[in-house]
């Protein structure tokens, strides 16, 4: 399973960006991909993930300000993140969820997003 996200870059405090990832590999067998993110000195959290359902959860500080999308033709999820804020700065990682009795993660290499205020 591989994981190639873009997207991320260095914008200003209420602007927005848009992080694309695409999964290619043994992913048929899916759960969920979605979005997790890593400010300095902080552990991992989850911004936003999709599960092979559709059903969408978010974390508290994305509700109202991102939107996470999939698109299964392309076996590529979005997130389009607005209204950013300088707190929103941090590494972001792709990840997908595969196998059906055996759950397994899979991240992608992390794209950077620096918001300036």
């Amino acid at each position: 399973v591989q994981l190639q996200a873009s997207g991320g870059g260095l914008v200003q405090a209420g602007g927005s960006l848009r992080l694309s990832c695409t999964a290619s590999g043994s992913i048929f067998s899916f759960n969920s991909m979605g979005w997790y993110r890593q400010a300095p000195g902080k552990q991992r959290e989850l911004v936003a993930a999709i599960t092979r359902g559709s059903r969408i959860d978010y974390a508290d500080f994305a509700k109202g300000r991102f939107a996470i999308s999939r698109d299964s033709t392309k076996n590529t999820v979005y997130l389009q993140m607005n209204s950013l804020v300088p707190e929103d700065t941090g590494v972001y990682y792709c990840n997908i969820n595969v196998g059906r009795f055996v759950p397994t993660d899979y991240w992608g290499q992390g794209t950077q997003v620096t918001v300036s205020s």
